[in-house]
């Protein structure tokens, strides 16, 4: 059975930060609650259109992961446990400050997909960013999926999203306040 998921935040950050931001997988893990213990174990990178790939490598700009990219992550599969799971992600659509889209190439999903879409809002006279994630997904394993859907994987993704509403203004300002290649980053 296909789920559908979708989260919405404005932040006060201009649209071209935001979405470069984003783009850089390196800042994958600083999104995540830290109860997810995300690891990024290995980016391949095709560059964005109209952005070479030495210009998307040197320490000055940050990654930016372009259709075709690959990221290898590694995460808990349940909060507090050991237990871990490995995701591939591989980006397939990419329109600068609009959107890109990422697929499960491999992990826990039958499907995944993820689709971050981007817009430019003001809000009582600030300039900002309206970030908003469109999620369809299937879990598979029949009617034990469709349990888990109910009990741990959407109640996950309410988590994960809450958290990220929680954090990423605060992310995305110290991101401003001192700009570095995020790749290796912890969080």
């Amino acid at each position: 059975m296909m789920h559908r998921a979708q989260f919405e935040q404005w932040v006060p950050f201009p649209i071209k930060e935001v979405f470069l931001f984003f783009a850089n997988p390196g800042n994958l893990r600083r999104i995540m609650p830290p109860s997810a213990g995300t690891e990024i174990l290995n980016v391949r990178l095709v560059p964005p259109a109209g952005y070479a790939m030495p210009l998307a490598t040197v320490t000055d700009r940050p990654p930016l992961a372009g259709v075709g990219s690959e990221i290898v992550a590694s995460f808990r599969i349940l909060p507090l446990l050991p237990i871990r799971g490995q995701w591939i992600a591989q980006i397939t659509e990419f329109e600068w400050n609009h959107h890109f889209a990422d697929i499960q190439k491999k992990g826990p999903f039958k499907s995944f997909r993820h689709r971050h879409q981007f817009a430019p809002v003001t809000r009582e006279g600030v300039n900002g960013t309206v970030v908003r994630d469109l999620i369809e997904y299937e879990v598979g394993w029949g009617i034990l999926g469709d349990f888990a859907q109910s009990l741990i994987v959407g109640p996950q993704f309410e988590r994960i999203f809450k958290y990220r509403q929680s954090t990423l203004e605060k992310i995305l300002a110290a991101t401003r306040a001192t700009p570095t290649d995020q790749l290796g980053a912890s969080s």
